[in-house]
């Protein structure tokens, strides 16, 4: 039966749909993606994911809006040091911009034309006086005036809210005890928030590509240490991913799991990065987003889908689900967000200091990035920790991938005995012994 790949798509989804029903996601977005003309896509897909139980709070910018208004009285915000200086006029346009960018984004949020995706759709929007901020100060001999950073965040409020079905806005504001505003970076409103609703989700959508290590090629996730590392680059990253990326490690540091970086440019780019394995995006993570380990019971299913395509065409011998039950224990997997990816495994002969390395596979979906030599190289290592000096293999159709790692072709009389015995004369696989 031939495949639809829309109906492909749709079920490879359904994990994700399941797994952020009651999630609370905090999206952040600057004042440009507000001005475009594509601006109603983006927020469709907000409104999807609303009606899929996701609880979400929206943290927008404002700053082309400000700029523009600046424009208009022959005035400009001040920058020392990378930090705006925001004076009584600035302030004035910092309001009005971003009270007209919250309207924009609330009037979008309420349609429901029979002629638009969001028939029939009704969101709630909340907005208020949910971040405390105080006064950035004088650093450095130079006043800051208007401009201030996030002091608290009432996560109770916002609590009630969200669990009321409301989608929250909050502008780059934040208001003190005393009654005074404050002009605030976005991306520390997001973080601040996240943290302190202990968010799910930190997402990002910003102007640039995400993280790349060279032309056209994508960072698909970092932790928080190698952030830092990468923002010591002499060559520096532009102002909106630098601020995504700092607040994104700072956040994983302070609890949140997960934060997303996304270009907004990208059609669609919220749905791909939170209903496909792979996504769009960068993602920092507290822990790896792939993991290299020993294998448990539950992954014997996983393990099954890996090998199964290879076992079809006579690459690797097939195994029972009772046999690799009993034999988990010599496998090694690599997860990719709960998926199995690759896998591979150890039969050491002790007697023979010899160890077979075994069912080494990876998803034809993930066969870039070296995730096979990751394996070996881990195999490697637990053969010497067991006193292994030789690690042999059979094969009958990628002598050559083991060749150019090392292996040299051996004979049958160099296996060990045991191995010998149970040797498949039919298959006739090469032997390949390498010397550790």
């Amino acid at each position: 039966m031939k495949q639809d790949p829309y109906i492909d798509w749709f079920r490879q989804a359904t994990p994700y749909v399941h797994a952020h029903r009651g999630r609370t996601f905090v999206i952040a977005f600057g004042g440009e993606a507000v001005a475009d003309p594509s601006f109603p896509d983006l927020v469709h897909d907000i409104a999807l994911l609303h009606g899929l139980g996701i609880r979400l709070v929206l943290v927008h910018g404002a700053r082309p809006q400000i700029e523009q208004r600046l424009a208009r009285q022959r005035l400009a915000l001040r920058y020392v040091n990378g930090l705006r200086i925001t004076d009584d006029e600035a302030l004035a346009c910092v309001k009005e911009a971003a009270g007209v960018a919250r309207i924009e984004i609330e009037a979008l949020l309420s349609l429901g034309l029979a002629s638009s995706p969001m028939q029939g759709v009704r969101i709630p929007v909340a907005s208020g006086n949910f971040v405390t901020a105080r006064p950035l100060g004088v650093l450095d001999g130079v006043d800051y005036r208007h401009t201030g950073t996030v002091r608290r965040i009432d996560r109770q409020a916002l609590r009630e809210r969200l669990e009321a079905g409301a989608i929250v806005l909050l502008p780059p504001i934040g208001y003190s005890p005393t009654g005074e505003v404050f002009n605030l970076s976005a991306a520390d409103v997001a973080r601040s928030v996240a943290i302190a609703l202990g968010a799910d989700k930190l997402i990002f959508l910003i102007e640039e590509t995400a993280v790349t290590d060279r032309p056209d090629r994508l960072v698909s996730s970092l932790l928080p240490a190698e952030v830092e590392a990468l923002l010591q680059r002499e060559q520096p990253f532009p102002e909106d991913l630098t601020q995504a990326l700092n607040a994104s490690a700072e956040a994983c540091r302070r609890g949140i799991r997960r934060a997303h970086i996304l270009s907004r440019r990208h059609d669609g780019a919220l749905l791909r990065e939170l209903f496909t394995r792979d996504g769009c995006g960068t993602l920092i993570s507290a822990e790896p987003f792939e993991d290299l380990r020993p294998a448990r019971i539950d992954d014997v299913g996983g393990i099954l889908d890996l090998l199964r395509p290879l076992e079809d065409r006579g690459v690797l011998v097939r195994r029972s689900r009772e046999r690799l039950e009993i034999e988990v224990g010599r496998f090694l997997v690599l997860e990719r967000d709960g998926m199995i990816v690759g896998c591979a495994a150890l039969y050491p002969y002790p007697a023979d200091r010899m160890a077979e390395l075994a069912c080494l596979a990876v998803h034809e979906d993930y066969r870039q990035d070296g995730r096979g030599d990751k394996l070996l190289a881990r195999i490697e290592w637990q053969a010497r920790q067991d006193g292994i000096d030789q690690l042999f293999v059979l094969t009958t159709q990628t002598a050559h991938w083991f060749r150019e790692r090392g292996f040299q072709p051996g004979s049958l009389a160099a296996l060990p005995m045991e191995k010998r015995a149970l040797y498949n004369f039919q298959r006739n696989s090469q032997v390949y012994v390498k010397p550790l």
